[in-house]
C-alpha cells in the first residue's frame, strides 16, 4: 500500500495515524520532496477521474493566474498537477487494486 501526499498536512497525518492503529504497513511518497509523474496521474484520473483529484478549494489554485484556471480539463489539470503537487487532493491511497482520494474514517476503518 502506498500513500501520497505532503507530510506536514493535517489530513495526511489523520490517515497516516488510521492506517497505523490498524497495524497497516504503508510507504509514504511525498509529492513535494519526490515530484509525482504524468503516468501516475494519467492511471489516477482514468479510475476516479480529474475533478476529483484536482483540489479547486486550496491555496495554490487559488493563487494561480486566470489564465491557468480557465478551460481546465483533464490534460491541462495533470499538467497542473504535474507542476503544483500541492493541488493533488490528499491524502491519494494506493491499496494495490484501487486508488482511494481523500480520508473518510469508515473507508479506512473498512481496509
Amino acid at each position: 500500500m502506498k500513500m501520497y501526499g505532503i507530510p506536514n498536512c493535517n489530513t495526511i497525518k489523520k490517515a497516516k495515524d488510521a492506517l497505523t492503529a490498524k497495524g497497516i504497513e504503508f510507504e509514504f511518497h511525498n509529492y513535494k520532496k519526490d515530484g509525482i509523474d504524468e503516468q501516475t496521474l494519467e492511471s489516477w484520473c482514468a479510475q476516479v477521474g480529474w475533478k476529483v483529484l484536482l483540489n479547486q478549494r486550496g491555496t495554490t489554485w487559488r493563487k494561480l493566474s486566470a489564465d491557468d484556471k480557465e478551460n481546465v480539463n483533464q490534460a491541462k489539470a495533470i499538467q497542473l498537477m504535474c507542476v503544483y503537487p500541492s493541488m493533488i487532493k490528499r491524502p491519494v491511497l494506493d491499496t494495490g487494486d484501487k486508488i482511494i482520494v481523500g480520508f473518510d474514517e469508515q473507508v479506512y476503518a473498512e481496509l
